[in-house]
C-alpha cells in the first residue's frame, strides 16, 4: 500500500513516436517519484483523451504533468533546436498557467548548455501552421505553436489541481520551415535536444511535488 506521503508521480506527455523515442533514449535516474512517458497521439483531441484516461489511473493520482515534444517557433530569429518554456498555454477554450517556468529555464541551461531558451505563451492549433498564419499567431503574443500542449494541460487541470508545464523544442521557424521531421538537419537537431533534457524535467518535478491525497 502506498504511503500517503509518497512523492506524487510525473506524467510526461508527447504526441509522436519519434518524440517518445527521443525521451526513451534520454531516460535516466534522478526523478523525484515515479515517471510515466505517455504517447498521446497527434492533435488536441487525442491529447485530451489520452491524458484524461491516464490520470484516471489511481497510480497517477496527483501526478504533475509536463507536455513536451516538437513545436513551430513563431518569432523571427528562432532556430531548430531552440527550446520553448511555456508561461501559459492557450486554446479557444481558455488559458492554463504553467508552474516553475524559471526553474525549467535554469535547468534546461544546465542540461543543454548553449541552447537558446525562449519563454512566453504557447498556443494550440488543430493543424500544422505555416506562412501568414504563423504571423497572425505571433501578433497575439504567442511565441510558439503546437497541437497538443494546451489540450494536455487543460485535460490535466480538469482531472484535479496539480503542477503543469510545457517544454517544446523548435523543429521549424519562420526562416526554417521543414516538411518532414527527421529528414532534414532541423529535425535531427530538435531530436537530439529533446533526447537531452529529461534531467531538467526531473529537477522541475522534485521542486513542484504534491503529496498524494
Amino acid at each position: 500500500m502506498t504511503s500517503p506521503t509518497a512523492p506524487a508521480p510525473l506524467l510526461i506527455a508527447c504526441a509522436l513516436g519519434i518524440e517518445r523515442l527521443a525521451l526513451r533514449l534520454g531516460e535516466r535516474g534522478g526523478a523525484g517519484g515515479p515517471v510515466t512517458v505517455l504517447r498521446t497521439g497527434m492533435g488536441p483531441g487525442a491529447a485530451e483523451r489520452s491524458v484524461a484516461r491516464a490520470l484516471a489511473d489511481p497510480a497517477l493520482d496527483g501526478a504533475a504533468v509536463l507536455a513536451t515534444g516538437f513545436c513551430a517557433g513563431l518569432a523571427p530569429g528562432m532556430h531548430p533546436g531552440d527550446l520553448v518554456v511555456a508561461e501559459e498555454t492557450r486554446d479557444p477554450r481558455g488559458t492554463t498557467p504553467c508552474v516553475g517556468t524559471d526553474l525549467l529555464v535554469r535547468e534546461l541551461g544546465r542540461a543543454v548548455p548553449g541552447r537558446t531558451v525562449h519563454t512566453g505563451p504557447v498556443t494550440g492549433s488543430d493543424h500544422v501552421v505555416r506562412g501568414q498564419e504563423r504571423s497572425d499567431l505571433l501578433s497575439t503574443g504567442a511565441i510558439a505553436v503546437d497541437m497538443e500542449s494546451a489540450a494536455t494541460l487543460l485535460s490535466a487541470w480538469r482531472a484535479g489541481v496539480r503542477p503543469v508545464a510545457a517544454v517544446r523544442v523548435v523543429v521549424d521557424a519562420p526562416e526554417h520551415e521543414l516538411v518532414r521531421i527527421g529528414t532534414v538537419r532541423g529535425g535531427i537537431s530538435a531530436f537530439r535536444v529533446l533526447r537531452s533534457i529529461l534531467p531538467a524535467f526531473f529537477e522541475w518535478h522534485r521542486n513542484v511535488l504534491l503529496p498524494r491525497r
